[in-house]
Formats: C-alpha cells, structure tokens, sequence
C-alpha cells in the first residue's frame, strides 16, 4: 500500500484496524503506514467490549472479518448515523472494502473509496447515488481584503478532514456581496476553478440544513451563514439534486469554509 498521500479518517477520527487472523493482520499491517492516526487490535480480547469502546469513543473502525460479526458486535451501542462513526469491513486479502455504517452522514462511503483506490481493491457502495461521481463545491465567507494565503490555509483544513484533494472539488462559491473580494478570486483562479455568488434569497433557500445559524451573520448580510449555505446551493445547482453538508463550517480569525456535494441523476451532468 503506498504511502504518498495519508489517508485521513473524515472529522479526523483516530482510525482502529481490526484484525481476527494471520492473513487480516498482515493486511492492517501494510495499509497501517498509509493511515492517519491508526493502530491495529489483533485478536483482541474481549473482542466485543474492545471493538465496542473504541466505537463510542468515535474511532473510525476497518474490521478485517466477517459482516455478521461486525453487526452482532456494533448493535448494541449504534446511534444515529449524523453521529456514528464510520465502519468499514474487509475481506482478509484486501479485495473488497464495504462501508458498512454511517456511509452518506458518517463518510464511510468515500473513505473506503480511499482505501480501495490504495489497494487496487474493490470497494462495494449500496447506499442510493454512490454509483455516480459526487459534486462537491466549497462554501466561503471571508472578512473584507481577506489574504488569499489566509482562506487558502482554511480550505486545505477542510479538504483533510474528508480526505480531499483541490482536484475533486468544482468550484468555490459565496455571497453576491463578496463578487469582488479579491482573496476569494484569486484563490478560485489559483486552482483554476469557477467562483460563483448567490443573493441572499437564494441562499435563504438551504437555512434549513444549516448546521449552525448565526444572528450575527444574518443581522450583517441577512442570512444566518455564508459558507455553509453557498456550498449547498452551489452543489444543488450543479446537479439538480438536493445537497448535503460533508463538511460543517469550520473558521479562523478571518474566514469560514464549508464542503457541500450532491449527486448527479443518470441523466445529468457532471
């Protein structure tokens, strides 16, 4: 498994390998240096209450056993998928990765996407829509004159954290009233990506799906979050379908950014 780029867990999760044999230790072994804050559980004992504890504590889990006992194991202590960490399930010779838990919420599913391109292995999605290639569009608001340098450190935090690159993202999007902000243009120029406004009607459109609303940003530009809702309306718009956050607005002292994505129809495109 090649390690030129480490693989993150999404929200930066520690990631626990679990492994019941020879031939799956030796797998959790080589995709080890490849993962971002990992350890492996070989045979642990008592496997239940290990597995189970490292779940309630958010770890990310790559079980490298059998589905049924995955379920058996993880039953009593699941949640709710927004708050679940994702789990991942191996065949012992690394052919197939299947995001078992949390695949749309919890990020399973482009995580065992990662893992499978590493390995050249199979990764098996069931989840409705992951049979096409998701949009994903960034969201950003900014204080005026804003450095490029600055909201740039703020993206490549916000990409890590789902374990994206510039290169999978279609553009950058804000509010109309930042149509001119220079930082924010030249950072969409400098990764040769669109950048794209919404007023703010349009933006009022996704305050639902607002994981936090601000009265302060509404009593200043009259929506209750630029990033946030910029990403979504962008990612609906290039698909025609509803958008969901993958990433919440994270913030500097200066900045917010937010990752939205959406999924085309069959018919639509990308």
């Amino acid at each position: 498994m090649s390690t030129a780029q480490t693989i993150c867990a999404p929200k930066q999760r520690p990631i626990t390998i679990v492994a019941l044999t020879d031939a799956g230790h030796r797998l959790a072994q080589q995709m080890l240096p490849a993962l971002s804050d990992a350890r492996i559980l070989f045979k642990p004992k008592p496997f239940a209450d290990q597995v189970q504890q490292a779940f309630i504590q958010g770890h990310a889990l790559i079980m490298i056993c059998a589905t049924g006992i995955v379920v058996r194991t993880l039953a009593k202590v699941l949640q709710h998928k927004r708050d679940d960490p994702p789990v991942l399930v191996m065949d012992e010779v690394g052919q197939f990765v299947i995001p078992l838990l949390s695949g749309h919420e919890g990020g399973a599913n482009d995580f065992a996407e990662q893992i499978a391109t590493r390995l050249q292995a199979q990764s098996v999605i069931t989840t409705a829509n992951n049979y096409l290639k998701p949009i994903y569009w960034v969201g950003m608001g900014c204080e005026r004159n804003c450095p490029r340098q600055v909201l740039d450190h703020l993206l490549q935090q916000a990409l890590q954290q789902v374990g994206l690159a510039v290169t999978d993202i279609q553009g950058f999007a804000s509010i109309d009233i930042k149509s001119d902000e220079v930082g924010l243009i030249e950072l969409a120029q400098s990764f040769h990506k669109p950048f794209s406004t919404f007023d703010k009607i349009a933006l009022a459109t996704v305050e639902s799906q607002l994981s936090v609303r601000s009265d302060y940003v509404y009593q200043t530009v009259g929506v209750y979050g630029v990033a946030e809702s910029a990403a979504l309306v962008a990612a609906a718009r290039g698909t025609g379908q509803t958008s969901e956050l993958i990433v919440n607005k994270i913030k500097n002292a200066q900045a917010t950014c937010a990752i939205a994505r959406s999924y085309p129809t069959s018919s639509a495109s990308t």
